[in-house]
């Protein structure tokens, strides 16, 4: 059917009438004193999400984006850094490090398991010469479904009294608690088309008072990314650039929308559609990717077994207009992801988890008797 598309991958997300009919809005003048009290009053709702009295600051860019600026602004060639590598975005902050010419140190963990606080805390406190500049990790690493014990670390981090933490918090920030104050984060990339409920196109960097006083000696080149003239404009309630006006309408929209909700709301009903989901998958005999007790509320990977996991999305996708997450390197064809990240409600779950069962048996590989995973399903979010 037309225009019935759902997206249950983690991100883009789905997006609020409220969200799209803002956003849909004319253009105005970027320098006009109407936009200035948008950025104003947008500021402000980014500090209440991110739990912080810190700058957060708003960039024309995906996640990636946003932690590529984080690192490039706090850090200076030949500084080393400590990288968490347990997934596909691990990956991808230790290749950027390494782009710019840092010292990188990683901190493996198979993919699937969650990274070890312990080897951290190892490593800061061996670092007797305080050489290590800064600490690298994804908070819930999207390409495995696994949840990363930010808090642990960061407390090891600061335990070790001068390193940073540059957290990834893309698929975390909107989906589960992440007071950046309260644990001492220094520095938290975050992207607009997952937990914010909003389109791709806007990058939020927040960064810390010990963030700014690394930044005053980084001396990695940088132009559009550089944080400093976003800190001087936003002083002015603007931007340093052209900023994607309409997304900013939109930003608006859906931080209001989150503020109504509210943050211990927000995590419980993604900690719910985590319950749920993972419960209809075991129910329905297919075994979770994430190791257990360490799934991230944003997204559930599911590694079923006997099954293709690239043609039981497509058979979900063409049956019932759901796509699906696939599995990302070594993983595709092996797993497939559920998201149930932003503007997701307990029908969407259950909806899907009912889609893939049915896909299921359709193919003549159920594991268990029908209605096994919606069961499940359902009883979880009647908790």
């Amino acid at each position: 059917m037309q225009d019935k598309l759902t997206l249950m991958i983690p991100g883009p997300t789905p997006v609020p009438e409220t969200v799209l009919m803002a956003m849909g809005r004319h253009p105005i003048g970027h320098r006009s004193a109407d936009f200035q009290k948008i950025v104003k009053r947008t500021t402000e709702q980014l500090k209440w999400l991110h739990q912080s009295s810190s700058d957060v600051l708003v960039l024309a860019g995906s996640g990636t984006a946003a932690m590529e600026a984080g690192i490039i602004n706090v850090l200076s060639k030949g500084d080393k850094v400590l990288c968490g590598d347990n997934g596909k975005f691990g990956e991808r902050w230790v290749k950027v490090a390494q782009a710019y010419g840092l010292d990188v140190e990683v901190v493996k963990a198979e993919w699937g398991q969650p990274l070890d606080p312990e080897a951290f805390r190892t490593a800061l406190e061996a670092d007797s010469t305080k050489a290590i500049k800064a600490v690298i990790v994804t908070h819930s690493e999207t390409s495995t479904g696994v949840i990363n014990d930010l808090e642990t670390i960061a407390k090891h981090v600061l335990a070790h009294g001068s390193a940073l933490t540059i957290a990834d918090c893309v698929t975390s920030l909107g989906a589960c608690d992440v007071p950046m104050d309260k644990w001492g984060l220094d520095v938290v990339g975050s992207g607009s088309q997952k937990g914010y409920m909003m389109p791709p196109g806007l990058a939020f960097v927040a960064m810390s008072e010990k963030a700014w006083a690394a930044y005053a000696h980084s001396d990695l080149p940088k132009f559009y990314l550089d944080l400093g003239k976003y800190r001087k404009a936003a002083a002015d309630n603007s931007n340093p650039f052209t900023p994607p006006i309409n997304l900013y309408f939109a930003l608006e929209a859906a931080l209001q929308m989150m503020q109504e909700e509210g943050l211990e709301a927000i995590t419980t009903r993604h900690a719910r559609h985590r319950r749920a989901a993972q419960a209809g998958m075991k129910a329905m005999g297919m075994p979770l990717y994430a190791a257990e007790g360490h799934g991230s509320p944003a997204i559930t990977a599911v590694a079923p077994e006997g099954i293709d996991a690239e043609s039981l999305r497509k058979k979900v996708k063409e049956r019932f207009d759901i796509l699906l997450a696939g599995g990302q390197d070594h993983l595709k064809g092996k797993v497939f992801r559920i998201g149930h990240l932003g503007f997701v409600c307990d029908r969407d779950v259950l909806t899907a988890v009912a889609a893939i069962e049915a896909t299921v048996q359709e193919l003549g590989l159920a594991k268990a008797p029908t209605g096994s995973g919606v069961a499940a399903a359902a009883a979880e979010l009647a908790k």
